[in-house]
């Protein structure tokens, strides 16, 4: 039962750190184009297994695809993403100039980091409530005794300290990175 709760709450944190990996803070992020898909051969494809997604520098990501007849559909894929990305299509790779945050955008970039952060702290408290429910089940139908129960409850409460612990730091690193750039 607590290693079922530790994966759930392991989940949340990768969950939570790829949603970070998304979000540009001003350095060039290969992983931001994980999320963005290409038309390949009737297949929607994510960009980095079309191509190789390379950072020659910190602010410039180059995508070079294996195929160049797709470097329009790619250029056409991003574009049309959310990111606000605009790539430079020189008749054989892509490269997309990442520009310096304004000190108002870096402060909206902590904002969404922050609420994320604080939605996935949520999730994790969500995966302690549904864990102390099932030991209260299992005290109910006399499964375990009250001793026992408490000793669950403090105990997925340890887990669940160690994994709010480790959402500040995710947050904390990410929260580092928008405002250094």
């Amino acid at each position: 039962m607590y290693k079922e709760t530790e994966t759930k709450m392991e989940k949340a944190i990768v969950a939570l750190e790829n949603d970070f990996a998304a979000i540009r803070a001003g350095r060039a992020n290969p992983q931001i184009l994980d999320r963005v898909t290409v038309d390949y051969y009737g297949t929607a494809t994510p960009i980095p297994q079309v191509g190789t997604v390379a950072v020659p520098e910190a602010r410039t990501l180059t995508i070079q695809p294996w195929d160049a007849s797709i470097l329009k559909d790619i250029e056409k894929a991003i574009l049309a993403s959310d990111l606000g990305l605009n790539p430079n299509n020189d008749g054989k790779m892509i490269r997309i100039n990442f520009p310096a945050p304004t000190e108002e955008r870096r402060k909206e970039l902590v904002k969404t980091v922050s609420k994320r952060a604080e939605e996935a702290k949520v999730t994790v408290r969500g995966i302690r409530r549904d864990a102390i429910e099932k030991f209260k089940t299992m005290k109910k139908n006399s499964e375990i005794t009250e001793d026992d129960l408490k000793n669950a409850e403090k105990k997925v409460q340890d887990i669940t300290d160690k994994f709010i612990k480790e959402v500040d730091s995710v947050f904390a690193k990410k929260e580092k990175e928008i405002l250094e750039v």
